[in-house]
């Protein structure tokens, strides 16, 4: 089955967002390693602003399709929703000592 909705912007920007979102906290755990104090710095509000800007890109792709090709917009939502949970993964697992010294 082609989706002919991914090849639009407003379909796969979410997934670009998730891609930033998700590559993020390794990036800051390399880079700057665990922060000892627990602190939320940039890296941490700059993943809270894509996963924000993913939300509304979502939204904004919803008002856009779901009126004109309701199927096929709906099976982009639901793949835009799991890339959504992806990013959320490894900062589950930095919050709960999985990755990294726990807090």
């Amino acid at each position: 089955m082609t989706l002919p909705l991914l090849k639009r912007p407003s379909a796969w920007m979410p997934m670009l967002f998730a891609l930033g979102a998700l590559t993020l906290p390794f990036l800051a755990l390399a880079i700057f390693g665990p922060d000892p104090a627990g602190d939320e710095g940039a890296a941490a509000h700059t993943w809270q602003l894509l996963m924000l800007a993913q939300v509304i890109a979502i939204v904004y792709f919803l008002a856009c399709w779901l009126p004109k090709q309701p199927k096929q917009a709906l099976i982009v939502f639901t793949l835009q929703v799991l890339v959504f949970i992806i990013p959320c993964i490894p900062v589950y697992m930095i919050e709960h000592g999985m990755l990294g010294p726990a807090r």
